[in-house]
């Protein structure tokens, strides 16, 4: 499976922050915003990944990530000349994708919870058409909203409900299969001109090929398109990472703990992030994994 990360747009409402800084590299407390849905990716499995930004911020992604070769995985970058939807990332990303089922994932969303890397494993694993996950939401208006049946196989989707059929927002994550690049390119332009990622889904559901997998109790899912969004975002991670001494969506811990990077190239990458409390966390567990003479599975982003 290949990932994108969509990490376009222009966040006018982050403005004045993002004047000359693309969104997705603006701080959420310890480590840039890209790292939060990058490292999802990275749970699930996916090693090719592609990140699609505007020109001006392309050159920004590169410098702070390089080909990706450092985490065991490798990072391709593409333009997007102006923000036209959601689906427009799988036709910008046709020769990345290719022949194979692609995970997209937005660049400003938040997941956390127990299990988070099985959950999607699971998805990927019996991928027929598309899987996508939902979120309970206590306000369903505001977002598309998913209703399922017991199987988790989705009956319905509306955006923006007057009467929602359920309480479950569809989130910033996505997989499909290959057909989703057809699917992408047979779309017309919504009537603010952008490809929706609805209708991407609504032919999946006509298909009977769409399943919404439910993050229930103890799951975490923020988008940080706002300034309150982002502060908010900031002091969740906070929060845990100091009540809980282990960092959310380190990327050179989930490299190792994934298999990508051995423990001696975990060390090598905390000692290039100099003094600072998140450089000493990599290589603390860098040591203890060398200690152990193995790696341990990651279940959270």
């Amino acid at each position: 499976m290949k990932g994108i990360v969509l990490a376009g747009g222009s966040g006018t409402r982050l403005r004045p922050l993002t004047g000359a800084l693309s969104k997705q590299l603006l701080p959420v407390y310890d480590k840039p915003m890209i790292y939060y849905p990058l490292s999802v990716l990275m749970l699930a499995g996916i090693r090719d990944i592609q990140i699609i930004s505007a020109k001006d911020h392309l050159e920004m992604f590169r410098a702070l990530l390089g080909d990706g070769s450092q985490l065991g995985i490798r990072l391709s970058y593409a333009q997007q000349e102006e923000p036209h939807g959601i689906a427009e990332a799988f036709l910008i990303g046709e020769e990345h994708i290719g022949d194979s089922p692609v995970a997209l994932i937005l660049g400003d969303n938040v997941f956390h919870g127990p299990g988070f890397s099985q959950l999607i494993a699971q998805a990927a694993a019996r991928l027929d058409g598309c899987e996508l996950f939902g979120y309970p939401v206590k306000d369903p208006q505001r977002y598309g909203v998913g209703e399922i049946d017991a199987d988790g196989s989705l009956l319905s989707l509306v955006e923006k409900p007057v009467k929602p059929r359920s309480n479950l927002a569809v989130t910033g994550l996505y997989l499909y299969d290959n057909d989703v690049v057809d699917i992408a390119r047979r779309l017309t332009p919504s009537a603010r001109g952008e490809l929706e990622i609805t209708d991407v889904n609504r032919v999946y559901l006509a298909q009977g090929r769409a399943r919404l997998n439910p993050l229930g109790r103890g799951f975490a899912w923020l988008d940080m398109g706002t300034h309150d969004s982002l502060l908010q975002a900031g002091q969740y991670v906070q929060l845990l990472e100091q009540r809980q001494g282990e960092r959310i969506a380190c990327v050179e811990e989930i490299a190792l703990r994934t298999g990508f990077i051995s423990p001696e190239q975990c060390f090598a990458l905390g000692s290039d992030l100099g003094a600072s409390s998140y450089g000493d966390y990599v290589r603390e567990i860098a040591r203890r994994a060398a200690a152990e003479g193995r790696t341990a599975d990651s279940s959270a982003a």
